[in-house]
């Protein structure tokens, strides 16, 4: 095996599809492009990695509220251009001719374009790590949608596209002799 410069093992594991997130501040809505998210357990709880560097983490710290939307691979450039600008000088649902739509619980926007959105609400802050805990308080899919795969940041500037779904679901549902 060949040593990897310990600073780029992030890009071996990341995991989690890239997503937009949406807050509005009591004026104005926002979207930050975000790669660094994590399912907590089986439940409607997510964590996303953000801080005090992007202008919607004032928002989320203030109003505890935001949607994950949920884009597609058609969508990428899109999603990099999202996270290559600011929203403090910047109306992205404009510039990136992505539509908002009111959110039923959340004043933060879903976004029409996505495959998926999920109104969540900030239940805490690891601010050591600049980890944002979700809680999902609602789901929307839109079904209708051809292209469904999602990107994956490696962390390099490079993506990974969903591919190919393989169901495993009868194995998995299998009982596991004690335990694990």
């Amino acid at each position: 095996m060949q040593q990897l410069q310990l600073s780029k093992a992030f890009t071996l594991m990341e995991s989690g599809p890239v997503v937009l997130v949406t807050t509005h501040n009591g004026d104005k809505d926002n979207i930050m492009t975000i790669s660094w998210t994590m399912v907590l357990n089986f439940t409607p709880l997510f964590a996303i990695t953000t801080g005090e560097w992007n202008y919607s983490y004032a928002a989320l710290r203030q109003n505890k509220e935001c949607v994950i939307a949920i884009p597609t691979v058609d969508m990428l450039d899109k999603v990099v251009g999202i996270g290559m600008c600011s929203g403090t000088d910047t109306d992205k649902f404009d510039k990136f001719k992505l539509t908002p739509v009111p959110g039923k619980i959340v004043r933060s926007p879903l976004i029409k374009e996505c495959l998926a959105n999920i109104e969540c609400k900030v239940i805490d802050i690891v601010k050591k790590h600049n980890i944002v805990v979700l809680e999902g308080v609602a789901a929307y899919i839109d079904a209708t949608r051809k292209e469904k795969r999602t990107v994956h940041a490696v962390g390099d500037g490079t993506f990974i596209v969903d591919g190919r779904r393989i169901d495993r679901r009868k194995m998995m549902a299998a009982k596991i002799p004690n335990g694990a």
